[in-house]
């Protein structure tokens, strides 16, 4: 099945922050993994977060934090954040 994917305005803001060269590969890892299995989970690649009703998933794109929803057919990418930004909003545990 082939998900709709779509950013929210702050995912927008983000990703336009980025160098060009990250912007390319953040739309080239959406367009691959989360356009038809974006809940499969990877040790490598996209994590199922715990401990948070949103976002409910984590795609790594290098140093590159993509958090994102899905429900029924679409995925909703919430925030586009750097790594060592990112670390600080993860719940510990």
């Amino acid at each position: 099945m082939r998900y709709n994917i779509y950013l929210v305005q702050e995912a927008v803001d983000d990703l336009n922050q980025l160098i060009a060269t990250d912007r390319a590969a953040i739309r080239e890892h959406i367009a691959a993994h989360l356009g038809f299995e974006p809940t499969k989970a990877s040790k490598s690649r996209i994590k199922r977060l715990k401990g948070l009703s949103k976002p409910q998933y984590q795609l790594r794109v290098d140093d590159i934090r993509v958090y994102y929803d899905v429900k029924n057919n679409e995925v909703e990418i919430l925030a586009i954040i750097k790594k060592d930004v990112a670390d600080g909003l993860q719940p510990k545990g």
